[in-house]
């Protein structure tokens, strides 16, 4: 075989290469999703690392405007707390709210908010649209606050137990299925723990 005609082979095979390697990861991580789906798999429980740890010293500035307090972890010590990381261009916070506002109903747990990287005229907004669940809301305007709870992405919400350590981590906007059957029995769990 000449020269030219091995360099032009192996442009062929590289070619080929170029075309069926993307095909053949992108179906590896489908079935992978797949199996893991069938499994049970719950996109909504990402295990945290804080899971169990002290929940991390926000401060947090109030939203202006709102007659609420800003976030002050501190203020966590011997209550029950639901920490909802949420902003108003989050669609699926504005499919969670009502949910958040039957929570707030429920005088045993103390649900505050953090406005995640959101303008407050648009957050006030939101609030006076679909009502304010919230005892406390804190601006993270830039998110970093955020980074340090490990959120990846609105809505998440975090249970914190009298001790101030995070109980429980719930990712994705919770649901009347949701609630009864993940978040309440952790939060009576945390209610019953000393």
């Amino acid at each position: 075989m000449t020269e030219a005609g091995s360099s032009q082979e192996a442009r062929s095979l590289g070619r080929r290469l170029a075309i069926w390697a993307p095909i053949a990861a992108f179906a590896a991580l489908a079935v992978i999703f797949i199996i893991r789906l069938e499994q049970g798999g719950d996109p909504s429980l990402i295990p945290s690392a804080l899971i169990g740890r002290p929940a991390p010293a926000t401060v947090l500035p109030p939203l202006e405007g709102l007659d609420r307090p800003g976030i002050d972890a501190a203020d966590f010590a011997g209550k029950v707390t639901l920490v909802n990381v949420w902003a108003s261009w989050c669609v699926p916070c504005r499919e969670e709210h009502p949910i958040l506002e039957k929570l707030a109903t429920d005088k045993r747990i103390n649900l505050v908010g953090i406005n995640y990287k959101d303008k407050p005229a648009n957050a006030l907004g939101f609030l006076g649209q679909m009502g304010n669940p919230y005892a406390a809301v804190g601006v993270d305007e830039k998110g970093r606050s955020s980074i340090d709870w490990g959120v990846y992405g609105v809505p998440e919400t975090f249970l914190v137990g009298r001790d101030g350590k995070i109980r429980f981590k719930f990712v994705g906007p919770l649901s009347d299925e949701s609630l009864e059957k993940v978040l309440m029995p952790e939060i009576e769990k945390a209610l019953a723990a000393s």
